[in-house]
């Protein structure tokens, strides 16, 4: 069984890591890599563009005032 192995690059380092279910880590290359990528998610380093229909402020005074009423 002649099988290529699928690669990619690790998003941290660019190393190339072999995409298989024995690499625990995958799209990373190493728990060093997966977990400086987890870091940055939160310290808020990467971001999810989203469309609010109204500012946080006006929602936390409509909540306010359900609980109040």
């Amino acid at each position: 069984m002649n099988e290529k192995m699928r690669t990619v690059l690790c998003p941290n380092c660019g190393k190339s890591v072999v995409w298989s279910t024995a690499n625990t880590y995958r799209p990373f290359c190493s728990q060093r890599c997966k977990m400086i990528d987890l870091g940055a998610w939160a310290s808020e380093d990467y971001n999810l563009p989203a469309k609010e229909d109204q500012p946080l402020s006006a929602e936390m005074n409509s909540i306010q005032h359900q609980s109040v009423g």
